[in-house]
């Protein structure tokens, strides 16, 4: 018997790792694929650590509890029916005292979890906001050192450590206050089964051998109890983390992409479907009909907005900082939905094309570079994988980042930290520039993309860009002079 409850003990133990661990899969992919989905408004108005909290600490939590808890939470129940049935067989009476205060317990159990769950809310809140403190301050950490902020950030990190720490101890006092009050309640109900049984003992009615096995079993039923209500205490911890998952994954999503997109360059609308997915070819017409949009539908910063782009035409884009340039793009790019009014791409709205087909006609270049960790030969060719280390190399060449990388001492193969920082940030503008000449876009689109280069580099990466814009329609967002006195049409947000 000992042999077959441990082998049993071993597969269930494994069942519920593997149940847990399963659906912690499960809610991260789907958390994944969720944020691929998600709106830019919605990374606009959450911290980054506060979106990571929730896809790792969270699920932690959720899946330690599971393995744990829910296992001992079967086997509670499981144990407490057999023993109730036996029982009602011994005595009807006893029996019922001994579920007056199983219900007193599972009434008590219901104001503890109630209790707890607002307490690991408020915990796995503070969790977020410590893990997005100390990204906020890790990737702040030269401008904070750099006007002598670090007593303010580490006190500010202290703040919400200790806020952690307040809630966590609040959260984990009623989690573990619940064990001995039921088992005390419990004892209570032992102690007067007690009387009554004795009584039922001296009267004749009950013999010494049926009151030795009634009292086995509600001992037998008294533990789990305590074990379950101790249990659905700690799920309510488990329940807080996957409601702010669930929250997560309730979030508004982008429009999905048309049943049967249309595709640009003179394509049949009924196309094969890799010709669909892929959208190129574009002649490179814009146009913005009556364009009317706003951040949230009550504040409208962009009224009837229209103007033409000719193929090949350069577009400058220039205001003072906040006037709306770079919304202006992102609605070109279907970052944002437009309230009214419409984009097209040569004559083709652009909400009737695919996402992924109509950014292939684009190409960024931002102020605000971003690489990734791997190689240099890996980040130029990010939005072209399947290119040749030749056309890697001429595109280097072609935005004047050859020479520097040849410098280094894996040349191409030289890899990158996660944030870059074994380049300047010039080189990782140069970088980003030859990124977007591998892949040769019908339309450019180039916000201060020589802000972070100096004056010699900007006249060598104009003239590579004067190559490359060359048949191609392009919008520049600039503030330099320089750069928009040859644009076809400037337009001031």
């Amino acid at each position: 018997i000992y042999t077959a409850t441990g082998i049993l003990y071993t597969f269930q133990s494994f069942v519920m790792a593997s149940f847990a661990e399963r659906l912690s899969l499960e809610l991260r992919t789907q958390i994944s694929r969720k944020l691929e989905r998600l709106p830019l408004s919605f990374f606009d108005s959450h911290k980054p650590g506060e979106v990571l909290s929730r896809a790792t600490n969270d699920l932690d939590k959720m899946s330690e509890v599971l393995q744990t808890g829910l296992l001992k939470l079967f086997t509670a129940v499981g144990m407490v029916v057999g023993s109730l049935i036996m029982m009602f067989r011994f005595h009807i009476g006893l029996t019922l005292v001994f579920l007056l205060f199983t219900l007193l317990s599972m009434f008590s159990t219901k104001l503890f979890a109630a209790k707890t769950l607002r307490y690991a809310t408020l915990r796995q809140q503070a969790v977020s906001r410590v893990t997005g403190q100390v990204e906020e301050s890790y990737s702040g950490r030269t401008v904070i050192r750099s006007f002598n902020r670090e007593e303010k950030s580490a006190q500010e990190m202290r703040d919400v450590v200790r806020e952690l720490a307040d809630t966590s101890r609040k959260a984990d006092f009623m989690m573990n206050v619940v064990n001995p009050f039921i088992r005390l309640v419990n004892r209570l109900g032992q102690a007067a089964i007690a009387v009554f049984a004795g009584k039922l003992l001296l009267d004749g009615v009950m013999t010494v051998g049926t009151f030795q096995a009634f009292f086995q079993y509600v001992y037998q039923a008294s533990e789990p109890l305590t074990e379950a209500a101790y249990m659905i205490n700690s799920l309510q911890s488990s329940i807080a983390s996957v409601e702010r998952i669930f929250e997560l994954l309730d979030e508004k999503e982008i429009l999905p992409d048309p049943e049967k997109p249309v595709v640009t360059a003179g394509m049949a609308t009924v196309a094969h479907e890799m010709q669909e997915a892929a959208g190129k070819g574009a002649e490179g017409r814009v146009e913005f009909q009556n364009v009317r949009f706003g951040y949230s539908p009550d504040k409208i910063l962009m009224r009837d907005i229209s103007f033409t782009a000719e193929p090949g035409q350069k577009i400058a884009i220039v205001g003072s900082t906040g006037a709306g340039k770079t919304t202006l793009i992102n609605l070109l790019m279907r970052f944002y939905e437009v309230n009214s009014g419409r984009i097209t791409l040569d004559g083709i709205p652009t909400a009737q094309m695919s996402y992924e087909g109509l950014r292939n006609n684009f190409g960024m270049v931002l102020q605000d570079t971003w690489l990734f960790e791997g190689t240099i030969a890996e980040n130029i060719a990010y939005g072209r994988p399947d290119a040749s280390r030749e056309e890697i190399v001429a595109a280097a060449k072609a935005a004047r980042a050859d020479f520097f990388i040849r410098t280094l001492p894996k040349g191409y193969d030289t890899v990158l930290g996660g944030d870059a920082d074994n380049i300047s940030a010039g080189q990782r503008q140069l970088l980003t520039i030859a990124r977007v000449m591998l892949c040769d876009p019908a339309v450019l689109i180039l916000d201060e993309a020589t802000s972070s280069v100096d004056t010699r580099t900007e006249m060598e990466i104009g003239k590579a860009m004067g190559e490359l814009m060359k048949g191609r329609t392009s919008f520049v967002i600039a503030h330099r002079l320089s750069t928009i006195v040859d644009a076809d049409l400037i337009l001031v947000m």
